[in-house]
């Protein structure tokens, strides 16, 4: 492999983590490392098989991948198809290269969704253990006592387990905004039917670090170089916190 494939630093360069000369101080800090071994200045890599970290946080250095953010509408199917012919988020998308949600919303619920290729960053982020943050902006029934608001916040009892504590704000008194680090089924709208204010309106606000206000339902962009590098290092360090705004 030596003598093989692309020079590390300039795969590194070209994916945005800085300048050649930064990303052979990198290799030579003992701070990247190819396959799980400390990588030395030299090595040649093959940008498809080869899995790269720079400080534990995967790079994706493929030359081809994509990873677009999707403000996903109420009645969209996040999945690439769907037996009952509805519309799904990947119908929203452009046809090439094909690619899949990160997750899942329900029909019902609005928000974002991070559609992409890249196997590895989709692992990460949805695997329970690296706890990747997801904030939603949550319109229930009724005015939730602070006594309701203390059970979210502890973990409510729900048919497949105790959930995970959460952090959650009311924003006004029939509206909250509760952040979790699970990712089970219908989960935001379960808690909230446990402590008896059902759920009527559901929007993801924030995924780790990606945050934008102004994308409208239905409209997509790619994730710029920042962005991506900012969930490989969300998923990497265990840090899945520090929202990354996009103002356009």
């Amino acid at each position: 492999m030596m003598h093989e494939g692309e020079r590390l630093q300039k795969v590194l360069a070209r994916v945005g983590l800085g300048s050649r000369r930064v990303c052979e101080d990198l290799i030579a800090d003992g701070r990247v490392t190819v396959d799980g071994v400390v990588a030395v200045l030299g090595r040649r890599i093959d940008v498809d098989t080869t899995l790269v970290e720079v400080d534990g946080a995967v790079v994706g250095i493929k030359p081809d991948l994509v990873h677009y953010l999707l403000n996903k509408p109420a009645g969209v199917i996040s999945t690439a198809e769907d037996t009952h012919d509805r519309p799904t988020v990947v119908e929203l998308m452009p046809e090439e290269p094909r690619v899949f949600p990160v997750g899942r919303l329900d029909a019902d619920t609005e928000g974002l969704l991070i559609i992409t290729h890249d196997g590895e960053l989709t692992h990460r982020l949805t695997h329970p253990s690296f706890g990747i943050e997801k904030e939603y902006l949550t319109q229930v029934e009724g005015e939730p006592s602070r006594a309701a608001l203390r059970e979210l916040r502890e973990g409510v009892e729900l048919d497949d387990g105790p959930s995970a504590k959460a952090r959650v704000t009311a924003v006004d008194p029939s509206l909250l905004r509760i952040t979790i680090h699970e990712g089970r089924n219908r989960q935001v709208r379960r808690m909230c039917e446990a402590i008896g204010h059902p759920v009527i309106r559901l929007v993801r606000t924030r995924i780790g670090p990606i945050v934008d206000r102004r994308l409208k339902p239905g409209e997509w962009r790619v994730l710029n170089r920042d962005e991506v590098r900012s969930l490989e290092v969300a998923v990497g360090s265990g840090n899945s916190g520090g929202a990354l705004e996009r103002d356009r």
